[in-house]
């Protein structure tokens, strides 16, 4: 072994505390870092029970209710007609609940994989407007709420109004919202729908709600995924949290974007900014007909 001077031997002792002191940080940042692993796993892990529990009551409530309905129809005397025609209503709600949100659920599961992509269309906007209002009609009045759409583009032509963008994706952007509006309205009120051009022929569409309002706090996280505002077990509103975080990832898809504003206790509003699709489209499609219950309905 060769002799080391005084010097040397310091020299080489300092290196080596450098070293430790060195390793010590690294691994303390390593610490630190798989802390914070750990955290977001275990976050994301009840985020997702979280889900798959409102995700079941979602599924299974409706499906009861359909079987129970279909049921008890069977057993109605003839002369108990009225009654059918009531409980067939409600049937049509449960089967339309259900519906809606196993479409939101099937396009989470696109958006996850990276599978979603545009399919652009000429889309009639005034129509696809006034179907997906009327498919949410039986909802709105069972509580009493009205519709209001403000149509406020001039040209186009007729009554008509054609802009390239993905039809099914904006139907559903829209659904959502209006669908977000109806869980946090009042009874008795209405919901404003407006569509409009900005100045750089840019679609807007706002939905307006006069019910329980969203705090400033709690704007900030409602497009999170599987993300509710009111996570009691009894909670009166439907849905499961998923609805405004996938209108938030289609628009990204459309190169859209969506911003809220809102009071506590007096109501929010919703508004999407469409940009047109550039790409060069020879046909006419998507113009709202059967936004549910359509079996050749290929959407994702």
């Amino acid at each position: 072994m060769t002799n080391l001077s005084d010097r040397q031997l310091l020299k080489e002792l300092r290196q080596r505390l450098e070293f430790g002191k060195t390793s010590e940080k690294e691994i303390r940042n390593l610490t630190s870092e798989l802390q914070n692993v750990s955290k977001k796993l275990k976050d994301s892990e009840a985020l997702k029970s979280h889900f798959i529990s409102n995700i079941s009551n979602e599924i299974v409530n409706p499906f009861t209710s359909i079987l129970g309905l279909s049921k008890a129809i069977l057993s109605v005397e003839k002369q108990d007609w009225k009654k059918v025609v009531s409980m067939v209503a409600l049937i049509h709600s449960e089967a339309f609940n259900l519906d809606f949100q196993l479409k939101n659920i099937f396009v989470a599961a696109k958006i996850e994989a990276g599978e979603i992509a545009p399919n652009v269309a000429k889309v009639n906007i005034r129509t696809l407007l006034q179907n997906v209002m009327d498919s949410f009609n039986i909802i709105s009045r069972k509580m009493g709420i009205s519709f209001d759409i403000q149509f406020n583009i001039e040209h186009g032509f007729g009554k008509n109004f054609y802009f390239k963008t993905d039809s099914e994706k904006l139907k559903l952007i829209l659904s959502n919202l209006i669908n977000n509006a109806l869980k946090y309205s009042y009874k008795d009120s209405k919901i404003i729908l407006s569509v409009w051009l900005d100045d750089d022929d840019v679609l807007k569409l706002s939905v307006q709600d006069f019910g329980t309002g969203i705090s400033e706090k709690n704007q900030q996280t409602i497009f999170q995924r599987f993300k509710r505002l009111d996570t009691g077990i009894n909670s009166i509103n439907r849905g499961h949290g998923l609805g405004l975080s996938i209108t938030k990832a289609l628009l990204d898809v459309l190169s859209g974007k969506i911003e809220i504003e809102s009071v506590k206790g007096e109501g929010s509003t919703f508004t999407v900014s469409v940009p047109e699709s550039k790409n060069i489209v020879d046909g006419f499609s998507g113009e709202g007909n059967d936004i549910f219950f359509d079996e050749e309905d290929d959407i994702f």
